[in-house]
């Protein structure tokens, strides 16, 4: 399993596994497919209103510019880095610092995607490049600053953020929606690791990390709750909501 290293906008190293190619690929080919979907039906519904044979052709074009552009531009802009396809593979596009990419991202990604990886090259531009760069960048992820990661990571160590018992009051009715996945994703390596890191880079990246979360969370947590305890109880409540949209 090759892992590649990020530097998050909080100023911490973040461990990230760059999507394979083959992921990529499959992913990329359920997208194709709701793509056509979404294209037929546009031009049944074309060819049904539009009489014109010009105006039907023009209309036509439109679509297909439209679908080959926005599919993917909308996706993950409003999907935060993730389409259809790349969900059902567990995958998420982010910014070469391991935030979330934002509508320029989403967009050089789509135009580069659709007129060079995809469209002048017919897929070859984006397999080379993939195949050549040391995190399987294509074109439009070397043009737009982002990166394409896998997001269901097995942990490296056996440790699991567990819930302080003073602290689960708090957390169940914290609003940690502003929690971003790449920063929750720091915290867990972080307690996941903190047994193999030096003690003052402990302290270091520990206090960046309460940092990000305090500044994410609200309520803040009761005064006096240690930073570690903290983590935990941000790190244990967000499993155990996800757990239960889970089982839900």
């Amino acid at each position: 399993m090759q892992y590649g290293e990020i530097v998050t906008g909080e100023a911490v190293a973040l461990d990230v596994r760059p999507a394979r190619l083959a992921s990529r690929l499959l992913a990329r080919a359920i997208d194709v497919l709701a793509q056509l979907l979404l294209w037929g039906l546009l031009i049944w519904v074309v060819s049904a209103t539009v009489t014109d044979e010009a105006a039907q052709a023009a209309v036509s074009l439109s679509v297909t510019v439209v679908v080959l552009v926005g599919y993917p531009l909308l996706s993950e802009w409003l999907w935060r880095g993730r389409t259809p396809g790349k969900a059902a593979l567990g995958l998420r596009v982010v910014r070469d610092d391991g935030g979330p990419i934002r509508f320029r991202h989403a967009l050089v990604r789509a135009l580069v995607g659709a007129f060079v990886d995809f469209g002048i090259t017919l897929g070859a531009g984006a397999v080379i490049c993939s195949l050549l760069h040391p995190l399987g960048k294509r074109i439009g992820d070397v043009a737009a600053g982002t990166l394409v990661v896998q997001e269901r990571i097995p942990s490296r160590s056996g440790a699991v953020a567990q819930m302080p018992p003073p602290l689960a009051h708090w957390a169940a009715s914290a609003d940690l929606s502003g929690v971003s996945p790449q920063l929750a994703a720091t915290a867990r390596q972080l307690v996941a690791r903190q047994h193999e890191l030096h003690p003052q880079a402990r302290e270091e990246l520990g206090s960046r990390v309460v940092a990000g979360l305090a500044a994410a969370v609200s309520p803040p947590p009761p005064p006096g709750t240690p930073g570690w305890a903290f983590v935990q109880a941000v790190l244990a409540e967000r499993r155990r909501r996800e757990e239960h949209r889970g089982g839900s």
